[in-house]
This record gives C-alpha cells, structure tokens and sequence, in this order.
C-alpha cells in the first residue's frame, strides 16, 4: 500500500513538472521585440574570481581582452592562489587586465566574498571614477569562461532601458565534443536557456547564471545597504540568491539569446556529482528568499520563482519513484508467476516511457536548432539519454541535502583540466 501511495504520488509530481515545462516551452518560442533608444556609451567591466585557475585563465583573459570592443577592463581576484594564477593575470595586457590579490585568512570564504571584495577595490581605486554606475555594466565570468566576440554588442541594448538591472547570456560547454558526458551538459544548459529563461523573460522571473551574467552596477548597489558587504551574499549559489533580489528591488532580470560563454564540461561523473551537489545545497539555502518573494515580488513572477526554489524538494521526491517503481514491478512479476498467467499489461511499459521521455522530443529539436550539425535525430536520441542524465541529480541532491543537515558549508570548487 505505501509503495503505490509512492508510486501515484511520484506520477503526480512528474505530471505536474510536465505541464509546467510544456507551458514554458510554448511560452518560450514568443519573440520579444527590442525598442530602440539613443545608445549611451558604457564601460564593461568583466570580474573573474580565481582560486587555482593556471589551466584555464590566459585563455579567457586572451578571448576578454580581444573583444571588438572599447570601453572595457578584466579584473582578476586572485583568492589565494597556490599556483600560477597572479602570475598569468600580471602576464595579460597591463591596459586591460587588473589583478587583486586576496590573502588568507580573509580569502578562500567562496565566490560572493571575492566578488564583493572586487567591487570595493574598483571603487576604492579609482577606476570608476567619472562613471555614473548606470553606466558601469559588471559581468561575471569564471576563469573557464570563454565569451562570444560579439557578446557585448549583443548585450548593450537591453541595458538601453533603465530599469534594466542584469542580463544573463547563453551558456555552453566547449569541450562539447569530448565524450557523452560533455554533450549532454551542453544540452543542459542549451534546454535551460532557450527554453526556460527565454520563457521567464514574460514571466519577469530571470534567474542569474554564475557565468556570463551582466549587472549594471547601480542595481549592485541596491542590494545592500552596508558598502563594505557588497552585493553578493555568501550562498554557494550566490549567482541564484542576487537574481532574485534584483527582481524584488524592481528591477528587470533579461536574458539574452545571441550570445553565450563557454565553459568547461566536466568529464568525470563523480566530480560532476560534487559540482551540482554544491549547487543543490545552494539552492535548499535559498529557501529563505521566500518571505522577501512573498512581500516583494508581485504575481506569476513571484509564483514562478517559489517553484523554482521549491525544485530541490520536488527532486527529492521524484528520486523515489525509480524505487517504487522497481518494487511495484516486482510485484506484480511475483503476482503473475503465482497466478499463473500475466498481470502486466502493455501501459504497464508505454506508461513510465510516455511519462519520462515524452519531453525528450521537445529538448531535441530545441537542441538541434543551436546545434545544427547534430541534426534533429541525434539530438532526440541524445535527449533520451539526457533524461536518464538528470538521475544525477538524485545522487547530487541526497549529497547536497547531507552536507546542509551536517552543517558543511565549504566552496566545492569544480577542479578543471
């Protein structure tokens, strides 16, 4: 009895999650028409926040400081490196690139302490000086990160309206093509942009990745009231915790579908499983963003971002269903070995198929469109294996939830390659 109590309640919850990601995908495939404004000239200014990135940081700061662009700067956190990392930064074009070196013990406290210690140094050092902050435009990008040449002309006009706080970009693996692992990160990530944050552009309900997301700093400086804090909070998805609160202080999260930044794909499943169980135990964190949600952000955006936040509860339920339905089939093939003929009928196997991969279809033709050279018969072959991929999440969220209850609150930091 209690395993087919498991069992319908699991269907439900799947049934409820896949209407919801339908009507995201439908709402997804509107357009959104841009007015344009006269352009402001505006300054970039691209933080990276490092801890041991010598494998990967002179390739980004190459890629940053090519941009064919004119009013830009890079500033590397360097948060206590034991490697090459300042090293490298020193290395990169002097016009350019800026270095900030943090030392123990008031380093290595996570990202959001690094990022918040990066805006008081380029307040404190002059480098904004003469800048109106709704003209200074702050991207976030990690030491992998590899951002489109175009990315800032793409970006740019959505700051045109003033009640723009943050624009958040693409987000894809370039080492795509290393593995199936690498591949199916990529559609990851392909499916949650152009599907889901396109869709939240007319909910009003963007969320901030922790790569490639733009903040005009005038809306940095709403969210606290403190300047020696800063902006970011200590959350381990500090990226998930700001974008929120941008919304609730008024402003408008965008999400930008030209442009992307590459990152690196993890290619061991056990580092993967580290990876999103920090994100996990971030999310489960964020939990106390609800009574600001509730007092401060008005209709379906507030309704969107409760089950956004409610989404580590609701994968931890659904990790049951693979258990109750394995048990209930035992079941019933002990049942019909004692009654003597069948007991299972067809739905028995259309079912769980219907249930599990039906949006399997959606994400491969969402994939094949940005993907081309995968072509659509791949890419649903692939989306197939991409939901089986999300079982990696169950592991990840018992992880996350058993770090949380046993008070661990380290930065699992993804090691590159």
């Amino acid at each position: 009895m209690i395993t087919e109590l498991m069992l319908w309640a699991s269907i439900g919850l799947i049934v409820m999650a896949g209407t919801y990601n339908t009507g995201m995908f439908v709402l997804s495939r509107r357009r959104i028409r841009h007015a344009r404004s006269p352009r402001t000239q505006r300054i970039y200014v691209f933080l990276l926040a490092c801890l041991n990135e010598e494998k990967v940081l002179a390739e980004s700061l190459a890629r940053i400081t090519a941009l064919p662009a004119g009013n830009f700067l890079a500033l590397v956190i360097d948060d206590a490196s034991d490697d090459r990392t300042a090293d490298i930064a020193r290395a990169a074009d002097p016009q350019r690139v800026h270095l900030l070196q943090r030392q123990l013990p008031n380093a290595r406290k996570g990202k959001g302490a690094a990022l918040n210690n990066g805006i008081h140094h380029l307040r404190s050092s002059g480098i904004l000086d003469g800048y109106d902050p709704r003209d200074v435009i702050v991207c976030v990008v990690d030491a992998d990160g590899r951002l489109d040449q175009h990315v800032i002309q793409a970006v740019d006009p959505y700051f045109d309206d003033p009640r723009t706080g943050a624009t958040q970009v693409g987000v894809r693996m370039y080492n795509r093509h290393k593995g199936l692992l690498a591949r199916l990160q990529d559609m990851e990530f392909v499916i949650y942009g152009d599907i889901f944050q396109s869709a939240r552009r007319y909910i009003g309900s963007v969320g901030m990745g922790g790569n490639g997301q733009f903040m005009r700093l005038a809306a940095l400086d709403t969210l606290s009231s403190d300047p020696g804090r800063g902006p970011w909070s200590d959350s381990l998805t500090e990226d998930l915790d700001l974008g929120v609160r941008l919304i609730a202080r008024g402003w408008t999260n965008q999400h930008c579908t030209t442009a992307a930044v590459s990152q690196q794909a993890v290619l061991d499943v056990k580092r993967l499983v580290r990876q999103r169980s920090r994100w996990f135990q971030g999310h489960l964190q964020s939990a106390n963003l609800v009574p600001m949600i509730l007092r401060e952000i008005p209709g379906r955006a507030a309704v969107d971002l409760l089950y956004h936040l409610s989404s580590p509860v609701l994968i931890l339920l659904t990790s049951l269903l693979p258990l109750s339905f394995v048990v209930a089939t035992a079941g019933a093939v002990v049942g019909s070995v004692e009654a003597g003929h069948p007991l299972v009928s067809p739905m028995w196997i259309i079912g769980p198929y219907l249930l599990s991969f039906t949006a399997a279809y959606a994400y491969g033709w969402v994939y094949s469109r940005r993907e081309r050279e995968v072509g659509l018969g791949r890419a649903v072959l692939l989306s197939h294996a991409f939901v089986l991929y999300g079982y990696i999440w169950f592991a990840a969220g018992w992880w996350g939830l058993w770090r949380m209850l046993t008070g661990k609150q380290t930065w699992l930091k993804t090691a590159r390659t």
